[in-house]
């Protein structure tokens, strides 16, 4: 009975040992955001408040070759999953990553111009802007690889590699596979970054199989394809940049009959982007920023006697000014944004909305 417990005891301590060694930190940050939203679309005047907040919990740790892990999960104001990820660091080998609306590799480059508070698509609706969607469809189940930066003449130079067996956008529970689609296939993508002295330039594209063996819904045997490329360039407090995109969904259908707007991903056509921007620190806690976008879509759409296809070109222009001021946990952040032919609808009324938000930090 006495060896037994002293046999016990040295098992438990060596157990205890095993797990203090491999022991992470796990770490709870979060926001809140009280937004006051007013504007004008079509004839009517629309204001509201809004709250948005989100808890995210982190947990790292390190393997015995000094390799890191992270885990991280963020829950949004209805306590649901918004996002979540798992990486793990090889050192100078670069970082794989895999998660469900983890933003991926495209979302290192999709509007990388600087901007005071809110990207430019910000006033309009889900799916009404190609700039905001370039590779959001390659985040969800997505293995991504990202390399550390290399220093080549003098430049600061990284790239992303990205494959999905599924990318179509199906997001899934924890633990959960995305559900098998009859029309899009797998997905891959590559991007680089590189920096050198104050300025940088980075380009991205992504290529996803079609499944669809004939022309109800996406053209024939066709892929689609994203790309995006931007530049910026910084001299103290002035920041510039440029950006460019480019989508093709290999869609074979045109707009409605009963309206000339026509949607992402389902109209058959090109969306192109082209945004410029320029912001200006002020001071150390007040920036400020305009941006100018014009995104594009040119296709067929339903002729407005018949349904004959027609060639069209529409612009959604918008132009948007911001500014932002932080207080140690706490910011002021707003915008103005007019938009002209929201939705690629050259019959909508002119968008206009101001937001005003406090944020909170901890």
């Amino acid at each position: 009975m006495i060896n037994f417990k002293k046999v016990g005891a040295t098992a438990l301590a060596g157990s205890l040992v095993a797990v203090s060694a491999y022991a992470g930190e796990m770490a709870v940050s979060g926001s809140a955001n009280v937004t006051y939203k007013t504007g004008k679309a079509s004839v009517a005047d629309q204001s509201s408040f809004g709250n948005d907040s989100d808890v995210g919990f982190t947990g790292t740790g390190e393997l015995d070759n000094g390799w890191t892990f992270v885990m991280q999960a963020t829950s949004d104001d209805a306590l649901a999953l918004s996002s979540s990820y798992t990486s793990l660091t090889m050192g100078s080998l670069g970082t794989f990553t895999i998660g469900q609306s983890s933003g991926g590799a495209g979302g290192k480059y999709d509007e990388e111009v600087p901007q005071a508070y809110e990207q430019a698509s910000d006033a309009l609706a889900t799916g009404s802007s190609s700039s905001n969607k370039i590779g959001d469809q390659m985040d969800n189940g997505g293995l991504h690889y990202a390399s550390p930066s290399f220093d080549v003449a003098g430049a600061s130079v990284s790239f992303d590699a990205e494959y999905n067996p599924q990318a179509s956008n199906d997001g899934s529970g924890d633990g959960g596979q995305a559900t098998y689609s009859t029309t899009t296939g797998a997905g891959s993508s590559l991007g680089a970054t590189i920096k050198y002295d104050e300025v940088t330039f980075g380009i991205y594209g992504n290529e996803i199989d079609s499944r669809v063996a004939s022309t109800a819904g996406k053209s024939a045997g066709s892929d689609s394809f994203e790309g995006v490329a931007f530049l910026k360039y910084s001299a103290g407090p002035l920041a510039m940049g440029v950006s460019t995109s480019y989508i093709d969904s290999a869609q074979s259908t045109g707009g409605s009959i009963s309206t000339d707007g026509y949607s992402l991903r389902t109209a058959g056509g090109i969306f192109t982007n082209d945004q410029i921007s320029v912001a200006y620190n002020v001071s150390d806690d007040l920036s400020i920023s305009v941006t100018t976008s014009k995104d594009n879509y040119s296709g067929k759409g339903i002729g407005i006697l018949t349904d004959t296809p027609d060639d069209v070109s529409v612009d959604t222009k918008t132009t948007s000014l911001q500014a932002a001021y932080s207080m140690g946990a706490m910011s002021i952040k707003a915008y103005n944004m007019s938009v002209k032919n929201p939705g690629y609808d050259s019959d909508a009324a002119e968008l206009s909305v101001t937001e005003i938000a406090l944020g909170l930090a901890f």
